[in-house]
């Protein structure tokens, strides 16, 4: 071989081998930050982790193979929702998978480049996190919760199960969950079934939950609502127990409330919703903006009715009730 043409020939080969070299490298990893409201160790919390695993294992999505999951779990604590926020932002992942209403204010004021799928969140076109719910904009698009329309029908199933009822209590952290000042000025100016009177029970911690049940029986006629929030899901066994000792009828949009002995849970089937936000992460991992994928509502809703608890009230609860029961627990 001449000279010349061994040095073309090991030029060409040595330009050949970064490519290959970039050919036998192993693939990137996106990295995922999950912060979740709630404590890890409740069932419900589990559940919804694995129908979201499940979502992502159905499009290829492994953790430790093809993705790279970094949990935090807020315990429906105020200041550690703030500080898991800093610590997920701070890592640069790809994209932030945020459980809530509360969880989702404190990523949002850290970032708005990296992606966030938000899940089980509550007004974001009223709070302010994304423009409609067809053109999100930004970085943030998710799946939504509940509506002020869920509380309605919370006083309406009351008022089946337990014609006596004249007031509705709806609990609630004031500072995880403000929102709900904002749902209860447009409900309490509308008529409600049986004239109902809605009345307001925000606490500022776990402390405050027991006195503010036994405030509001001393009025005769007065019922429960527990609605979506991340102390109330934390405090959920110890609300239905307090309900219990307290003779209330209760509804609650959470089903380990009626498993614990409450009277009624009707509301989004939230493990869907988990498994459905696994396409959103696909997607935006894959490249599409989340500023032109549009927030989804509910689809699936869940109603359960515990008849120990209905016995333990003197209640009976109407056979045309019943027949709409996904579940009922005897």
């Amino acid at each position: 071989m001449r000279r010349r043409e061994f040095i073309t020939l090991l030029g060409g080969a040595a330009a050949a081998w970064p490519a290959a070299a970039r050919a036998q490298s192993p693939k990137r990893v996106p990295r995922l930050g999950v912060l979740m409201g709630a404590a890890e160790n409740l069932p419900d919390s589990q559940a919804r982790i694995a129908a979201f695993r499940q979502g992502l294992a159905a499009l290829g999505l492994t953790d430790g193979a093809t993705i790279q999951l970094e949990y935090r779990w807020a315990d429906g604590d105020s200041d550690l929702m703030r500080r898991h926020a800093q610590e997920i932002v701070a890592l640069a992942l790809d994209l932030i998978l945020a459980n809530g209403t509360a969880v989702l204010r404190e990523v949002r004021s850290l970032t708005t480049s990296i992606p966030v799928v938000f899940v089980l969140a509550i007004d974001p076109v009223g709070l302010g996190f994304v423009q409609s719910l067809a053109r999100p904009g930004g970085n943030i698009t998710g799946f939504t919760f509940m509506d002020p329309e869920l509380i309605g029908k919370w006083i309406g199933l009351l008022h089946e199960a337990a014609p006596q009822v004249r007031r509705a209590g709806l609990l609630f952290h004031a500072e995880t969950s403000p929102f709900y000042f904002t749902f209860l000025r447009e409900l309490q100016s509308v008529p409600h079934p049986g004239g109902i009177e809605l009345v307001p029970l925000p606490v500022a911690g776990p402390e405050e939950i027991a006195g503010a049940i036994r405030r509001l029986t001393r009025t005769p006629g007065s019922s429960l609502m527990i609605g979506p929030g991340p102390l109330n899901q934390v405090q959920v066994a110890a609300i239905a127990e307090l309900a219990v000792q307290n003779r209330l009828p209760t509804v609650s949009v959470y089903r380990p409330f009626v498993a614990a002995g409450g009277l009624m849970a009707y509301g989004p089937d939230t493990l869907d919703i988990f498994r459905r936000s696994a396409d959103y992460v696909d997607r935006i991992l894959k490249g599409a903006s989340p500023a032109e994928l549009p927030v989804q509502q509910p689809n699936k809703f869940e109603f359960v009715v515990n008849l120990k608890a209905a016995a333990q009230l003197g209640l009976t609860v109407p056979q045309t009730l019943l027949a709409t029961a996904d579940e009922v627990i005897e």
